[in-house]
């Protein structure tokens, strides 16, 4: 098989600024479009907000294939995560009809969050982390009492590893999506274990915030995402007379509640 050669640095920068530059000409040509592409729920404007929704779900997509082991191909998914946000954010903001003061622009809002700190992960953290690994970090033994808790939090993770999975190494071990699903406990014990282990270590504070807290806060932005297009979703397809607020639907719907009498 081929080997995909890995999204650089430069093609990142160029997928970003293209975005930016096709919703700036959707806005500076939306009053020149058909009412219909200028009107929020139109059919027109709900079937790109599916398709954009669902390009955005791709990313989602990559993150479960990472943390269950199931991808083949890691650079492959990388690159449509990026090409699918892309597209995907120009889509939704065609979505919105040029409607940003209405609850879903939030939504909006989060997504360019991730956009800002997923780049900065790119062409600042990962040069970062790299000189972190490269460099010889000064060690400052902990006190009696840190190590004793640490030995105990080290062989309570190697129990917990015998129910989680046998045969596997400590000091290498992370917790996947499958020991989450098959073994739900043990799974998030360890978790916790490893995560009170790297606290006591100092683990994040020889590193500088940035470097430390992007991850934390992009995953984060995604959760928020997520749940925000299921309420959506939700609102929309069941709450329609209250997303309407008099007015006419104009969307696929299920039930109209909330319909003002």
């Amino acid at each position: 098989m081929a080997r995909i050669p890995h999204l650089s640095d430069a093609r990142l920068v160029q997928l970003a600024a293209a975005a930016l530059v096709a919703i700036a000409a959707w806005f500076a040509l939306r009053p020149w479009l058909a009412e219909p592409w200028r009107t929020p729920g139109s059919p027109e404007l709900y079937l790109t907000g599916v398709v954009g929704a669902l390009l955005l779900l791709i990313p989602a997509a990559f993150a479960l294939a990472k943390r269950s082991a199931a991808s083949a191909n890691p650079v492959a998914w990388f690159n449509a995560h990026v090409w699918c946000s892309s597209i995907g954010f120009v889509l939704v903001m065609i979505h919105s009809g040029g409607h940003l003061r209405r609850a879903p622009a939030l939504l909006l809002a989060a997504i360019a969050a991730l956009a800002v700190v997923g780049i900065w992960a790119r062409l600042k953290g990962s040069r970062r982390m790299a000189a972190t690994f490269a460099a010889r970090a000064p060690f400052v033994a902990p006190d009696e009492a840190i190590r004793a808790r640490l030995r105990e939090l080290i062989s309570q993770k190697r129990r917990q590893l015998e129910g989680l999975d046998p045969g596997a190494d400590e000091a290498t071990f992370s917790v996947t999506l499958s020991h989450l699903i098959r073994r739900p406990r043990l799974a998030t014990t360890y978790v916790r274990l490893a995560n009170e282990e790297s606290r006591l270590l100092g683990a994040r504070r020889g590193i500088g915030p940035a470097q430390a807290w992007w991850r934390p806060l992009h995953l984060l932005l995604a959760w928020i995402f997520m749940l925000g297009v299921l309420v959506h979703v939700v609102t929309v397809t069941f709450f329609a007379g209250y997303v309407a607020d008099g007015g006419p639907i104009t969307w696929w719907h299920l039930m109209a509640w909330g319909t003002r009498w």
